[in-house]
């Protein structure tokens, strides 16, 4: 177990013009990640009940996501996209139209809550940095990490590489811990239980997913 109680090595006002705040994004509804999953699922012509054997998920938490009513995890999205035969990106941000994408700060494109499903407490926010590009199998994202007690451990298929900007992460990865500063990454495979929260009441990552 590695435990780190030092203040981070890397001034987080220098980060502060990069990121900025994750509100100031351009919000996009969190009801819309669902309609996305259940237009997908119609589309493929798969039941409730048939998402619900594929990925292991109760139906009515199904329903609940597909209406709005529960905001997914990242894991949990990626879960259905894979269920789905589709880019986890379609779900996250909806369909690319273009070759390639420069994402301007003050035109970073939807903003989305993930809550526990206990207490539906806000465990993290975040935005697609390059929703326009077409085809994509990744997805990079900035996402700001709510502190939170809970952990729903994750394991899906992908990889991912996270790297923070702002405030300590506590990233949990095959029962190990590690308290991540700013300037300090990691990059796993999405198969290895994990979970990643804030240390600090809040803490900013770069996150970037690929299937």
């Amino acid at each position: 177990m590695e435990k780190k109680d030092k203040i981070p090595h890397i001034n987080v006002d220098y980060f502060e013009d990069l990121t900025g705040n994750i509100k100031d994004g351009k919000a996009g509804e969190v009801e819309e990640v669902g309609t996305r999953i259940r237009q997908l699922r119609e589309e493929r012509g798969i039941s409730l009940e048939d998402l619900s054997s594929l990925t292991g998920f109760e139906i009515c938490d199904l329903e609940d996501i597909e209406n709005g009513k529960q905001k997914p995890q990242l894991g949990t999205v990626m879960k259905l996209s894979k269920a789905l035969d589709s880019a986890v990106g379609r779900l996250v941000s909806g369909l690319g139209t273009k070759l390639y994408s420069i994402t301007r700060k003050d035109d970073r494109k939807q903003v989305a809550r993930s809550a526990s499903k206990t207490n539906k407490k806000n465990i993290y926010s975040y935005m697609s940095l390059a929703p326009e590009v077409q085809g994509r199998h990744m997805e990079a994202l900035i996402i700001q990490l709510e502190k939170s007690e809970e952990k729903e451990i994750s394991v899906h298929n992908g990889e991912e590489f996270i790297f923070v900007l702002e405030g300590v992460a506590n990233l949990t990865i095959a029962n190990e811990s590690y308290d991540l500063e700013p300037g300090d990454s990691a990059y796993y495979l999405s198969t290895t239980s994990h979970y990643i929260t804030a240390k600090t009441e809040k803490a900013t990552i770069l996150a970037v997913l690929y299937e």
